[in-house]
């Protein structure tokens, strides 16, 4: 029976308590193969208990690892600490130290929450898209940068071969979905997005079958609201990437419900979208459906299909027989755990 070791960062705020009901899940499954667990600090409670965001450890684990589950990271009590000791500094330094260079966010409306959306049903119904985000370049690590008493400014870097290797996992992507990329830039006013159009360009010429298309990011962030059908692949840079994928959790309902996957040459990372939320930690009302789904994906890219089939079945029998935790359902809602609970049940049934 194969084994895979799974390095598990909980993190800090309501981290933990969604991470412990994937794991949940995942314990619920048929014992088809082995997941083997080791967690790890990282963000505040790296700071904690090691003085370093991403502890030596930590990367030593991820690094060895078949892949990473991940929580959520930060809160008010390291706020004040200086660039390198912030829980955000952490992740940032594991995708680039990993090579993460893919972030891959599912967009999906669930048939039994179209009226949970704010957006009309008419809109939504089958929205079923991808963006395709590169997280290890781009303004997050540019450099020169700086903050004086009254200036401050950041660098927007891109290479050919950073932007040649995002574009052709998107392109590969499309292939396996409706054979469409949407590139969104701002070619108008950034350098960096003219070499965005060049090089994606070039690329989608070995990718005939896929239809290709631009869109300025102000226009894309409205149309991924109006009408958010037309979608299929949409490939961007890290910051408007991470902009867009927080606006388009609104289609579904929740950000709660938002999964994602950060892939590199070597590593994988599965986490949900959302923070920390430390308004909320400990209260056990957190939505764990988002990174129950990043447990799903997990298994999809470690090859365990039918596993990833029947946790996502679960998600959806769950949510047909209308289960909702406090972001859907302020007035009649089931807990964290009880939906972790839930889940875990429905595994074993569909």
């Amino acid at each position: 029976m194969k084994t895979y070791n799974i390095a598990v960062l909980s993190g800090d705020g309501i981290g933990e308590e969604v991470i412990n009901e994937a794991l949940k899940v995942l314990y619920s499954l048929p014992k088809e193969f082995n997941l083997e667990f080791k967690r790890y600090a990282v963000g505040g409670a790296g700071v904690d208990r090691f003085g370093d965001p991403l502890p030596k450890e930590t990367l030593d684990g991820a690094k060895n690892s078949d892949a990473i589950l991940f929580g959520a990271i930060g809160g008010k009590k390291w706020d004040s600490l200086e660039k390198h000791l912030r829980p955000e500094y952490g992740l940032l330094k594991l995708r680039k130290e990993l090579g993460l260079y893919a972030n891959v966010r599912p967009i999906k409306i669930y048939n039994a929450l179209l009226d949970y959306s704010h957006l009309k049903r008419k809109t939504i119904e089958g929205s079923d898209f991808v963006i395709v985000r590169e997280l290890t370049s781009g303004i997050y690590f540019g450099e020169p940068r700086a903050k004086f008493d009254n200036r401050a400014y950041n660098t927007m870097v891109y290479t050919k071969d950073e932007i040649k290797q995002i574009a052709i996992y998107a392109f590969n992507l499309a292939m396996q979905r409706k054979k469409k990329v949407c590139c969104v830039d701002k070619a108008n006013v950034l350098e960096t997005s003219v070499l965005w159009r060049e090089v994606v360009s070039e690329v989608s010429k070995d990718y005939n079958e896929v239809e290709l298309s631009f869109l300025y990011v102000d226009n894309a962030s409205m149309q991924i609201i109006v009408n958010p059908t037309q979608f299929d692949v949409i490939l961007t840079e890290n910051l408007f990437g991470d902009i867009l994928s927080d606006e388009a959790s609104v289609i579904g309902g929740s950000i709660g419900l938002l999964a994602s996957a950060s892939i590199g040459d070597k590593n994988a990372l599965f986490e949900p979208i959302h923070g920390s939320a430390p308004d909320i930690a400990g209260q056990n009302i957190a939505n764990p459906l988002a990174t129950i789904i990043s447990a799903a994906m997990m298994l999809e890219h470690l090859g365990e299909f039918k596993a990833s089939s029947s946790i996502n079945a679960a998600i959806e029998a769950v949510l047909n027989d209308g289960y909702r935790t406090k972001d859907l359902d302020n007035n009649s809602f089931c807990s964290c755990s009880k939906m972790g609970d839930l889940v875990a049940s429905y595994v074993t049934k569909v």
